[in-house]
């Protein structure tokens, strides 16, 4: 959450943003399966309280997430570590960019606090991206792991990490850490890198994915693309092809909504069955999970996917032997 005077303190102003702003350009409407429920939930504002006590940020709100209402009445939240300015400027993301603030030496224990409040059995942290710092926010990553797992140590935790481009060792550094999934998100295309991902390097996303998988062969790795940006159906088969090769678990295929006009446009909305195509597609490749709908988010429903990966791979292996 931001901690600025930009009059976002009532629940119910951020919400209806959130609902305002998936909204298309006045000439792509919004189809009827795009839907954003906002229910009337005391748990809601109790997160969200939650959060602000304890001086975190959350992805759900920075990033203007459809399934915000759904996840936080469940008191789930994916927490945004490094602060809530990011160094980049990507087309379809709703996050601050520009000078971030200092790192807070005292953020690992807040969000061991969140988890132990929550009440939570599986976490996921995510942060903006930090190139301004040496180990792009490695260290920090790995400090709130220890911090949560040396207080909760049956906890399972997912990290949704930037690129960690020009940053030597900082991807050891996190995976040191010993996460139970590595995501990374590809975002979309790499045709598109250039115009919605500016600063990032589509290889190079690839080979994070895969090094991350040497790395540690026993954790699960995970990835994502949107759709709705101008790519064909043919890209869209060559990324899944592409993180097959780099030994990707689990993929999530989701609509891209335009948070605001200045923002990358929605070039189409993707129908339902399309999306159960992708993911037959995705699954006869060799992913052990694949998630694929409208609102399919990175971190929509982590705990109960992380469970599905556990018992597939456990299947595979017993097939296997």
């Amino acid at each position: 959450m931001r901690y600025t005077s930009r009059g976002r303190d009532s629940l119910a102003h951020q919400l209806s943003q959130i609902e305002g702003s998936s909204a298309a350009p006045a000439d792509l409407p919004r189809p009827p399966w795009i839907r954003i429920r906002l229910p009337a939930e005391p748990k809601i504002e109790q997160t969200r309280a939650l959060m602000r006590r304890l001086r975190l940020n959350t992805v759900c709100e920075e990033a203007a997430c459809p399934n915000l209402s759904e996840c936080w009445a469940a008191r789930q939240a994916t927490v945004m570590i490094l602060g809530s300015v990011c160094t980049r400027a990507c087309a379809f993301c709703n996050i601050d960019s520009g000078r971030p603030q200092a790192v807070d030496p005292e953020e690992p224990a807040h969000l061991a606090s969140a988890v132990a409040e929550l009440g939570l059995e599986h976490v996921v942290i995510t942060s903006v991206d930090r190139d301004d710092l040496a180990d792009g926010g490695a260290g920090q990553f790995a400090r709130a792991i220890e911090r949560i797992r040396a207080e909760a140590p049956a906890i399972r935790i997912e990290v949704l990490t930037p690129d960690f481009r020009r940053k030597p060792g900082a991807l050891a550094t996190v995976v040191g850490a010993r996460p139970d999934v590595f995501n990374h998100n590809l975002e979309t295309v790499p045709r598109l890198y250039k115009r919605v991902r500016p600063g990032a390097d589509y290889a190079h996303s690839l080979g994070l994915l895969a090094s991350a998988k040497e790395l540690a062969p026993d954790r699960f790795t995970k990835s994502g693309i949107m759709v709705g940006l101008g790519e064909t159906r043919g890209e869209i088969r060559q990324v899944m092809d592409d993180l097959r090769r780099s030994d990707v678990d689990f993929l999530t295929i989701g609509q891209y909504l335009r948070p605001t006009p200045s923002h990358a446009r929605v070039e189409r909305y993707m129908p339902p069955e399309e999306f159960e195509e992708l993911r037959h597609e995705a699954q006869e490749r060799g992913f052990l999970l694949v998630s694929a709908s409208p609102l399919t988010r990175s971190s929509y429903h982590a705990q109960r996917d992380f469970r599905r990966l556990q018992a597939i791979r456990a299947k595979r292996l017993a097939a296997e032997s």
